[in-house]
């Protein structure tokens, strides 16, 4: 295993480590935090969006589905699809009503029993103990999900275990590589263990290539779009609208150099 190096980002766990082979960042949280942290996410809520932010998860969501669907090169006809870390189903909603088929896999009771009452069939639980059968799936979705687990590998190759052959995966999670990580270092939100619910693992695009490829996929598609200079409270109002119309600016750019702060891959099962 490559050596770990501590970075100048310092949070109150500890400087976040770099892996010096891959770039990837890990937290130095403990064993008792990291679950204390979990809880976050154990209401019937779950990650429902609010009221202000449900038109922007959907328009979201649906680009992320038509992209999906380009990679399976299908319709959405008897497309079935399973969502790891399907919280309450803001997803698996955005699913159903663009004509997958859809059900998800959820460890936070409360929230997977929420999503059922919406009319999904959810386990609860670990995707390991669900015991799909091999082969049962078109497609597997992460979203925001592997930045959460220290060793993610064990789940990505049971993903590929019950995807049909040419599935595909999807996974999204923060970039820790980005402008925007740069820009901001510890200030970053992201990186708050507490307030985001345990998230303890930072992916960049070389990083979440790797662990696609050993875990036996071929990526089809690594995508980063959007950077964030400032959080809203951290400058003056007029410094922050400023750091707004700028990373606005860079969004485009941002794509292009694989440095924006939302990362996404789309990986076929070979």
């Amino acid at each position: 295993m490559a050596p770990l190096v501590a970075t100048q980002i310092v949070l109150p766990e500890g400087p976040l480590l770099r892996c010096s082979a891959c770039g990837q960042l890990l937290s130095q949280c403990s064993a008792d935090a990291y679950h204390a942290a979990l809880a976050k996410w154990d209401t019937a809520a779950g990650t429902l969006p609010d009221a202000r932010s449900v038109r922007r998860h959907a328009r979201v969501s649906r680009r992320r589905l038509q992209s999906l669907l380009s990679v399976l090169g299908r319709r959405t006809a008897q497309v079935k699809l399973l969502d790891v870390g399907c919280s309450s189903g803001a997803f698996l909603l955005a699913a159903r009503e663009s004509g997958f088929e859809a059900e998800g896999v959820e460890i936070s009771p409360e929230a997977a029993e929420a999503a059922r009452n919406a009319g999904f069939r959810v386990h609860t639980g670990l995707l390991e103990d669900a015991r799909y059968p091999e082969a049962s799936f078109d497609a597997v979705t992460l979203i925001e999900l592997v930045e959460h687990l220290r060793e993610p590998r064990a789940l990505l190759a049971e993903c590929r275990r019950i995807l049909r052959p040419g599935g595909v995966l999807m996974a999204t999670t923060p970039n820790g590589a980005s402008w925007t990580a740069r820009a901001m270092g510890a200030h970053w939100d992201v990186f708050s263990l507490r307030g985001m619910g345990g998230h303890v693992s930072f992916f960049n695009p070389g990083s979440l290539r790797l662990l696609a490829e050993r875990t036996g996929f071929d990526v089809a598609r690594l995508e980063t779009r959007q950077v964030r200079l400032a959080e809203k409270g951290q400058y003056p109002g007029v410094v922050y609208r400023l750091a707004k119309v700028v990373a606005s600016a860079l969004d485009m750019p941002s794509r292009f150099a694989g440095a924006g702060h939302n990362l996404t891959l789309y990986a076929r099962r070979r």
